[in-house]
Order: structure tokens, then sequence, then C-alpha cells
């Protein structure tokens, strides 16, 4: 199988009567993508940020239609584009239950395993450690170190100047992973116990990036960790279906 990374040569092309069966496309930019006349039997699309923009199908845009079917498959998640501390509590009460579900019902054997090219249960448990480090404690209160070692990057991390060396590269057990975790969870906890509406206002410098023009709220950075667990949770939950189903 031919692979082509990191090219813009197809940027502005035309295909017409090529085969793109059983091809993948991976962390690849098709904004603006037409496609006209086409076979789209069983046609997969993931994108974390669908909800920025819009999908036309057939002249309708899909988007409302698929936020609203995720929100009644996973009550609660609604919940992350809440704007007072009370909606951001009962956010972060649901996602964190419907997470507990999920661990306590995953088999150990399937803990550390994974479909292609996707993380295992155990390795997106230490990613969620690294969004809550990431936003919670640098982005919101500007700890000096808040990474801890467990942490699972995100791939081109490196690329993007980010110091991948504080990272671990064995594999941490499963009780220490639910420890560091259940850490993280608690100190997001404490902070939405006593967090104002005056606090949720206020602006923080964009975590991974110091030459963003972004800005975030300390409200923004608690919605971009709810809709990492949200997000990550239906990652979780469609690949142990697979593996279960193998």
């Amino acid at each position: 199988m031919t692979t082509y990374s990191r090219t813009k040569e197809f940027e502005g092309a035309s295909f017409e009567r090529v085969s793109f069966k059983g091809a993948t496309i991976r962390s690849c930019d098709v904004s603006g993508l037409v496609m006209r006349g086409v076979d789209l039997d069983g046609l997969d699309i993931d994108s974390h940020d669908l909800f920025f923009g819009t999908l036309i199908v057939n002249g309708v845009d899909v988007v409302p239609f698929v936020d609203a079917e995720l929100n009644r498959l996973f009550p609660g998640r609604e919940l992350q584009k809440a704007q007072t501390p009370e909606g951001l509590g009962e956010g972060w009460a649901a996602v964190q239950a419907a997470w507990a579900k999920t661990v306590d019902e995953t088999p150990a054997a399937l803990r550390d395993a994974h479909v292609p090219d996707e993380w295992s249960l155990t390795q997106t448990l230490r990613h969620l450690v690294l969004a809550t480090d990431a936003w919670l404690r640098c982005g919101i209160l500007g700890v000096e170190r808040p990474f801890h070692e467990i942490g699972q990057i995100f791939p081109g991390a490196a690329e993007m100047g980010f110091d991948t060396s504080i990272f671990r590269t064995d594999e941490p057990g499963w009780e220490e992973v639910l420890a560091v975790r259940a850490e993280r969870q608690q100190m997001l906890t404490d902070f939405l116990a006593t967090v104002t509406p005056e606090l949720l206002a206020e602006k923080r410098t964009n975590p991974w990036s110091t030459v963003d023009d972004w800005h975030p709220t300390v409200g923004d950075c608690i919605r971009v960790i709810l809709e990492e667990e949200w997000a990550h949770l239906r990652y979780i939950r469609r690949d142990l279906a697979l593996l279960q189903a193998q």
C-alpha cells in the first residue's frame, strides 16, 4: 500500500473515476473537499473538530443531527458547552460516571488491547491525565511543571517543539494509571466545587502554544477537558466493541 505523508500535492486536485476503496485518511486536512456522484457505502468519518464547521450531505448540514444523536447516546454530554459553574460541575460528574462504568466493565484482558492505530484503554486514561495537566494544572493554575510522567502524549507533539522527554517510555501498570487518573479527577472536582463566574471569565494562555492568538478563558479550558473526556470515551467504547466482537 502506498503512503502519502506531509504533502500538499493534492490541494486543489481533481479526481475522476478513481477508486479510494479501503483507503485510510488520518490527521489530514479535508476542509472544503467536494465529492459528487460518489459511492459512500460504508464510509466512516470521525472528526474531533466536526462541530466547529459544517458537513454537507445531499445539501443538508448533518452536524446538528450528529451532535443531537451523540447527546442522546451519552447523557450529560451536552453540558460540555455549559457556561456556569453549576453546569460545568454537572457535566464533569456525568462524564466521570460514564467513565467509571466503562472502566469497571472492561475485562482485564482488554485493558491494554487496541485496534490498529488507536490507543488502548490504559493509554486513553493516560492521555486524559495529560489533558487535565495541560488545561487545569498548566492552563488554569499555571503550575510550573504541570505534567505527570505517565501522561500519554499525542502524535506529532515533538514536531510541534514540545519536550516529550518528560514522559516515561515504559508502560506503567494498570493500578498506577488508575491512581494518577483518580488524583487528576479529584483536582478538577475540587476546583469546580469553588469556582465562580468571575473566575470562569478570566483569560489564560493556550497551554499548547505561547504564540497563539487565542487566549482561552478559565471556562474555555474546562470545556476543552470535558470535550476531551467525552470524545475519548466515545473512541474507547467504539474500539472495545470491536475488540469484543473479535
